[in-house]
């Protein structure tokens, strides 16, 4: 059976986790799939519980390098991938049993669409959902606030070179790949639902980021989307504006954000142009 949907799973040292997703995978109700499992260099047991899934199924494809961090084994993973559609999974999340078949029915429908996701239910340390917003190519140059667990055609990411390697630090590959496919002018599907629960652990790379690596990788963004960025920076800072009330202790760091992208390209804070404008 060839597969319609390549699950990418990279892995470090998730012996805690691996378990519970790759139940989830067999679990779901569209079985037309393959599980690509990369480990990126544990010292763990992660890679006998992978090699004894791929005992039990041999729809799980095992694959283990030198650790390179989470860019470049997703990319790994990808290049190796025989489906038509790609579907990254954190080797701590788990999958929702319907989510793989309505997106796959979403695509089959309209051939325009190149990604489908939705929500996301918080499990671990913290509860309760993760409302995601539909798609908007401004909101996302300001910030990302979509998953790299949604469901996109692997043509897609042949199209834009794959996740980027080359970003100071490794975590905010998925914001970039989501601009880039916006620079392309792809078609989202939201899904109204919960699609996967998304596990939060004081441990989870990303809580691991300090203010300055969180710069570093803004402003590697931000110059790599200069032209995008320079067109439409009056938008993103009403964006600011509108939601402000609404998002005060996240929208704080949305403001340096902003502000910090319009310093680099136009010499400038976007807040002393503002209240001038306002005069």
């Amino acid at each position: 059976m060839n597969p319609v949907l390549s699950i990418i799973i990279p892995c470090y040292n998730s012996e805690a986790t691996l378990e519970a997703t790759l139940e989830s995978v067999v679990a779901q109700n569209f079985q037309k799939w393959e599980a690509i499992i990369v480990n990126d260099g544990s010292t763990d047991t992660t890679e006998a519980i992978a090699l004894s899934w791929v005992k039990k199924d041999d729809r799980f494809k095992y694959f283990t390098k030198s650790n390179e961090g989470l860019g470049k084994t997703r990319n790994f993973g990808i290049e190796k991938a025989q489906g038509t559609y790609i579907l990254p999974l954190d080797s701590d999340n788990l999958l929702m049993a319907d989510f793989a078949k309505e997106a796959i029915t979403v695509f089959e429908a309209n051939n325009n669409i190149g990604v489908v996701y939705g929500h996301a239910a918080y499990f671990g340390e913290k509860q309760g959902l993760w409302e995601v917003e539909p798609y908007d190519f401004k909101k996302i140059l300001a910030a990302n606030y979509i998953d790299a667990c949604a469901i996109y055609k692997k043509q897609l990411w042949v199209e834009v070179g794959g996740y980027d390697e080359n970003m100071p630090y490794q975590g905010h590959e998925d914001w970039d790949f989501w601009i880039a496919l916006g620079v392309l002018n792809v078609q989202f599907h939201h899904l109204n639902k919960i699609t996967f629960r998304y596990y939060v652990s004081k441990k989870s790379m990303i809580r691991s980021f300090t203010e300055a690596m969180q710069q570093a990788n803004n402003d590697y963004i931000f110059k790599k989307y200069s032209e995008q960025c320079q067109k439409h920076y009056l938008d993103l800072f009403l964006l600011y504006k509108k939601t402000e009330t609404h998002h005060a202790a996240q929208l704080k760091s949305e403001k340096f954000v902003i502000d910090l992208f319009c310093k680099t390209f136009f010499g400038f804070s976007i807040f002393g142009l503002y209240k001038t404008k306002k005069k």
